[in-house]
């Protein structure tokens, strides 16, 4: 089936549904609703069997929907109506949830139904929602639908009242009388952009990254501890641990709490809030990163190398590279390097701090270690799993395994090393080149990762789990480790480490100093979430012709 996907731009959703309706064998294409007339050429170039609209700002054109069958998805049960469903769910503590495909229509969300799933409505962010939960939805739903074509859709549910955006003043926290619950509803809400604002030390500043913090309570509405870059301030009940800030300002960025309100040192430092953690189980090392949109910083690097130095002196046998649930890692941080004095400069402390994290992971020979991607990577996070001895994705994943999108960035970890070793050179060219996204099943095939396995979170960990103490357990692991030191030190022999490095950073030296400013402003567009003017070529196939 010929599909064209019809989006405002190519996110999370978007990029789960080219996967997986590909995986699948439709002809898939993409087109960026810029406006009207690029949108109804798109669908005269593409001439799809069927349009499907899975993340959308505007109507769809009435000439577009009324020659083709358009298909909606709205993160909302049957019946639901407005361009915030999400938002206003976990607002209202709603237990459960939904997604909704619907045929475009004059109305808004009021077309006939063609498939619909519910879901439990868990405690968490509605960025981690709409990734997870929203997007596995999304799929099966999408997919029903397609599977009732040539026929008709399910019906009509009955409207609920229109509910239009949530305005700032509607989720606005009243310190003096939310509790630590209501807090957290109020600001996962609002998770993303812009975030939900709110006042700190007299600055006006959106508040995001927010999570319990046991133990701590004071004054409701003062700052009471720190811990590392997060602040806790007290609720009418405790606490909120909040991780990350972004002023109210022009071209303001998302950064640690601290970096944008100062050192605080007059708060005392307490524990509770982690972005690195390790536990240990059965002769097994889990060091968990959760880093916020899996971006890594150069400190988070250097933390991250050193906690894996250490788990590495235990007396354990394996150790699995866990991430976080919403994203393994996406490689460098973007926005601690935009917001830098020297952009240039700190793209070049990050990218050598990821180096020394890969080196470490790539020469430890005293364990096993496994890369477990729980949640999507991206560019140099993907690089980063390939230092593993093995690497397990959950099979919902989405992996972006390449650098020029963002202004033909050369990219480094060692990645001309470690991904012709698993793929070999024509499937690692075909891999950095192609700028598409790819499923897990895809990543397989080509020898990017292992193996696969787990839809939720919860199953994927356990089964992780459950790999890794039967690895600590086998009694042939002394022999792999043997054999893996063995052949560390072949490859060592045939082209030193050093000699991939330097050279990965000769091109990347162009990239941050050199005179094309390609990466520079792909950086500060992605950053700044500036629309694209246009569909890159490799998602509008049908313009490819």
């Amino acid at each position: 089936m010929k599909i064209l996907l019809l989006a405002h731009s190519f996110n999370s959703l978007t990029q789960r549904l080219w996967v997986e309706l590909s995986e699948l064998g439709h002809e898939v294409t993409c087109e960026f609703d810029v406006n009207d007339a690029v949108t109804i050429q798109a669908v005269e170039m593409a001439r799809p069997d069927v349009i499907v609209a899975p993340f959308l700002k505007r109507a769809i054109p009435e000439a577009v929907w009324k020659s083709r069958l358009c298909l909606v998805v709205h993160p909302g049960p049957p019946g639901d109506r407005g361009p915030a469903a999400l938002d206003w769910a976990i607002l209202e503590g709603r237990e459960e949830w939904g997604v909704t495909v619907l045929q475009a229509e004059s109305g808004m969300d009021e077309g006939p139904v063609w498939a619909s799933r519910a879901f439990p409505l868990r405690h968490a962010t509605k960025s981690s929602l709409y990734r997870n939960e929203v997007a596995d939805a999304a799929v099966a739903a999408v997919i029903e639908a397609l599977g009732r074509l040539p026929g008709g859709p399910a019906g009509r549910p009955a409207l609920l009242p229109f509910k239009p955006a949530v305005k700032q003043a509607e989720r606005a926290i009243d310190w003096s009388r939310d509790d630590t619950a209501t807090v957290l509803r109020k600001i996962r809400s609002a998770d993303g952009t812009p975030g939900l604002l709110d006042g700190m030390l007299g600055r006006p500043v959106y508040l995001h990254d927010a999570h319990h913090a046991a133990g701590l309570s004071g004054r409701p509405g003062e700052l009471v501890a720190r811990s590392g870059q997060a602040v806790a301030r007290a609720t009418t009940d405790g606490a909120v641990w909040i991780g990350h800030l972004r002023a109210k300002e022009a071209h303001a960025l998302k950064l640690p709490a601290l970096d944008v309100l100062g050192p605080l040192d007059h708060l005392p430092e307490a524990p509770g809030y982690h972005d690195i953690w390790y536990d240990e189980r059965h002769g097994v090392g889990y060091l968990h990163f959760p880093f916020v949109n899996g971006a890594m910083s150069t400190d988070q690097c250097r933390r991250l190398k050193d906690a894996f130095v250490t788990a590495a002196q235990r007396p354990t046998r394996v150790i699995v590279l866990m991430g976080g649930p919403d994203f393994w890692s996406n490689g460098i941080h973007l926005c601690t390097i935009e917001s830098a004095p020297s952009p240039a400069g700190e793209s070049w402390a990050n990218i050598n701090a990821m180096n020394d994290l890969c080196r470490e992971i790539i020469t430890c020979g005293s364990h096993f270690t496994v890369a477990a991607m729980q949640g999507n990577a991206g560019a140099g996070g993907v690089f980063m799993a390939l230092a593993a001895d093995l690497v397990a994705a959950r099979e919902t994943v989405v992996l972006n395994p390449h650098y020029k999108g963002m202004g033909n960035l050369y990219g480094s970890e060692y990645w001309t090393y470690l991904l012709p070793r698993r793929c070999g050179d024509d499937n690692a060219r075909r891999v950095v080149e192609a700028r598409l996204p790819m499923g897990a099943a895809e990543a397989e095939r080509l020898g990017l990762i292992d193996c696969r396995f787990g839809r939720g979170v919860p199953e994927f960990r356990r089964l992780v789990e459950e790999m890794a103490e039967a690895l600590a357990a086998d009694l042939g692991l002394e022999e792999r480790l043997a054999a893996k030191r063995l052949a560390r030190a072949a490859d060592e022999a045939e082209k030193p480490l050093e000699r991939y490095r330097a050279e990965e950073l000769e091109h990347m030296t162009l990239n941050f100093y050199g005179f094309d400013p390609s990466y520079h402003v792909a950086r500060y567009n992605f950053i700044h979430k500036v629309p694209k003017s246009r569909t890159p070529l490799y998602l509008a196939r049908h313009r490819q012709k």
